[in-house]
């Protein structure tokens, strides 16, 4: 493994509790870690902020759910400028890679309780969103949880037959419950995305190997100006995978943009992409460069 802040790393931070998807992620992605958790995705992001942890891991958008809205709102205060502003006064962080975790949700319940008797589903959004169909089939009244483990640890402790969560094979071991319906997701493809965050960024060389490239931009205010702001990717032939959109300070006309690309800044492409679009743009901020996961070359 090459010498990077991710294989130096030794604590990682990840929002939830024990068992939660963003723990499996943060040991599949960084096994030489010891994982925290924290109650909050911005609380994870301030442990590495504080130096209490190395890292973090922060899922940003699944398969079948879509984004993830709140991690989004953060990384907006991520980064390094490339004309314009990064929010003063913040610990900047930036995002250092990338994992996909293949998500299996598994129906959890008390020791000895029968499907049939289960009236109600606790669960993280995200994860009540991934079941629809089996929550459906089964008549369950939903409730939304903090995190998948948390619903896990509820169950456990309320002691209550006709009550269930859908969490994680390791959240059902850690608080001594049965899987009532296992893999209990809509879709075989249930993938999250991860990103892995730290406090400095860590470049990776322009050596020809698969890498994402994620900035921030807000255009200026003239016509056209988003078309004209992305046409240097057309033109350069880069590929951009992801575009959002965000409205900024309750304003319908003040929009900014998260952005991935492939490729690396110091290539020809996509430098001459980015000059182009800081041209039309009232700020571009660098929110990280690094190693597009194996995980890619093996999309449908």
């Amino acid at each position: 493994m090459a010498d990077t802040m991710i294989s130096r790393a030794r604590k990682v931070a990840f929002q939830g509790e024990p068992g939660a998807y963003a723990n499996l992620a943060a040991r599949e992605a960084l096994p030489q870690c010891q994982a925290i958790p924290r109650p909050t995705f911005e609380a994870a992001l301030d442990a590495v902020r504080a130096g209490d942890a190395d890292l973090a891991v922060i899922p940003v958008e699944n398969s079948v759910y879509g984004r993830i809205a709140d991690v989004h709102f953060l990384v907006r205060h991520f980064g390094r400028a490339i004309k314009g502003y990064v929010r003063e006064g913040d610990k900047n962080l930036f995002i250092l890679g990338e994992h996909f975790h293949r998500v299996r949700h598994q129906l959890l319940g008390l020791r000895g309780a029968g499907l049939a008797g289960v009236k109600t589903v606790y669960s993280q959004g995200p994860a009540l969103g991934q079941c629809r169909k089996v929550i459906k089939e089964l008549g369950l009244a939903d409730k939304q949880w903090s995190d998948t483990a948390g619903a896990a640890r509820h169950i456990a402790e309320l002691k209550d037959a006709s009550a269930a969560a859908i969490a994680s094979s390791l959240a059902g071991e850690i608080y001594g419950l049965d899987i009532l319906k296992p893999d209990v997701e809509d879709e075989p493809h249930n993938m999250t995305r991860f990103l892995i965050v730290g406090r400095e960024p860590d470049d990776p060389p322009n050596d020809g190997r698969a890498v994402i490239t994620t900035f921030l931009f807000g255009v200026r205010n003239v016509p056209a100006a988003l078309y004209k702001a992305l046409g240097g990717f057309a033109t350069n032939g880069v590929n951009m995978t992801k575009l959002e959109s965000y409205q900024l300070g309750g304003s319908f006309n003040a929009t900014e943009f998260y952005a991935d690309v492939e490729g690396h800044p110091d290539s020809r492409p996509v430098r001459l992409a980015l000059e182009e679009l800081s041209f039309f743009s009232s700020k571009v901020v660098m929110l990280g460069i690094y190693p597009a996961h194996p995980y890619r070359s093996e999309m449908p």
